[in-house]
């Protein structure tokens, strides 16, 4: 889903992920590159329009977020690398991931082995 947006569009949504909720301001401030105010409010808009953020009202002006939660945009990052790159195989991500095992923490690990235990649970029961 995010993968569709142009760069720019894309790079705003990702600081507003990293952020919390901004103003115009916050966000033009945090791009690299930069760009006017109403440039930035423009954009805001357009992915308003489009479903990506969202906007309220506060004491400091418009505060603009994400429109998904973080974990539903982790998801569908990491369905779209497993499509691209895995050839749509969650476990050859898997495989990939614990052949960095090296840079896995034991807690990690641990944490790993509990989920996929929790997913073998889940499979028995249905």
């Amino acid at each position: 889903m995010l993968s569709k947006l142009p760069p720019r569009e894309r790079q705003i949504v990702d600081i507003l992920f990293e952020g919390g909720p901004l103003t115009a301001a916050d966000v033009g401030e945090r791009l690299p590159d930069a760009l006017s105010g109403s440039a930035v409010r423009a954009m805001l808009k357009r992915l308003e329009d489009k479903g990506y953020v969202r906007r309220e009202e506060s004491d400091r002006g418009f505060i603009y977020s994400p429109a998904m939660s973080g974990s539903a945009a982790r998801k569908t990052a990491l369905s779209e690398i497993v499509r691209v790159f895995f050839n749509g195989s969650a476990a050859g991500a898997a495989s990939a991931l614990l052949g960095m095992s090296d840079k896995l923490s034991s807690d990690e690990l641990t944490d790993l082995e509990a989920m996929i235990a929790k997913a073998r649970d889940a499979k028995g029961a249905r």
